[in-house]
Parts: C-alpha cells; sequence; structure tokens
C-alpha cells in the first residue's frame, strides 16, 4: 500500500492543473496550490512512515 503513495500527489496535481485550466488560470498562478499539495503529501508519507517505525 505505501508503495503506492506516490500516487496520491499526481492525482491531486491532475486535478489542481485542470481546475486552473478550466478558470482560465496560468500555471504560474496556481504554484502556491502546488506547493500545498506537495507539502500536504509529504506530511501524510511522513506520518506513515513514522507509524511504520513505531508499530515495529
Amino acid at each position: 500500500m505505501i508503495k503506492l503513495f506516490f500516487l496520491l500527489p499526481i492525482f491531486m496535481c491532475t486535478i489542481w492543473w485542470w481546475y486552473l485550466n478550466d478558470r482560465g488560470y496560468t500555471i504560474k498562478e496556481g504554484i502556491r496550490g502546488f506547493t500545498y499539495i506537495l507539502s500536504f503529501n509529504a506530511v501524510i508519507v511522513a506520518f506513515f512512515i513514522m507509524m511504520l517505525f513505531v508499530a515495529d
């Protein structure tokens, strides 16, 4: 399951990119959203990695 975590940020960034294109924004205008998405996913992955070490 953990080996598929790389799909979550790809999926979320794709949705964000689609939203930006649909509303007429450029990628440069939406860079903060990509930053938030990647930061959020990094926290999620770090939490689960920490839980793996704590549970062992």
